[in-house]
């Protein structure tokens, strides 16, 4: 994923946002920002033909060099293609892509009424590592799903 599939990746971003569930961000960022806070090798988008359909990419969650290896994922589906194995198809190629870039934790911090959300890491391997109560932090060690 790069600048040419910004225009598309913000607007399903914005879609997820306005759920209301999905993140508590209000607004997508410009795209400088939102790259400078993404790493630059694990992006991915999903395609349907030539249309971006999905995108899911990575973060860190420290600047200390003893946490490089800790990343937070994001799965972003564009509301007509959800529920149709796209966000499962991403978020599979992401642990693999994230196990060759050295990643040893992906966790992601998930909004306890996004079910879709939980439900997709769930399938691919995750773990709930919160109360039920609290936002569902999801974690899958090593990266590598079970």
């Amino acid at each position: 994923m790069g600048a040419e599939d910004w225009e598309v990746v913000r607007e399903i971003y914005e879609e997820g946002i306005a759920t209301g569930n999905a993140t508590v961000e209000t607004s997508a960022p410009p795209w400088e920002r939102w790259n400078s806070n993404h790493r630059p090798d694990c992006r991915l988008v999903a395609k349907d033909g030539d249309q971006v359909i999905g995108w899911t990419a990575l973060s860190p969650v420290s600047s200390r060099d003893v946490y490089a290896g800790v990343v937070e994922d994001s799965v972003y589906i564009a509301k007509c293609f959800r529920d149709t194995g796209v966000g499962k198809a991403l978020l599979s190629s992401l642990v693999s892509a994230s196990e060759s870039a050295g990643v040893w934790t992906l966790q992601a911090s998930i909004p306890v009424e996004n079910e879709a959300s939980i439900s997709l890491h769930s399938a691919c391997g995750f773990r709930r590592s919160a109360p039920e109560n609290a936002s569902a932090a999801c974690t899958a060690a090593g990266a590598t799903p079970r």
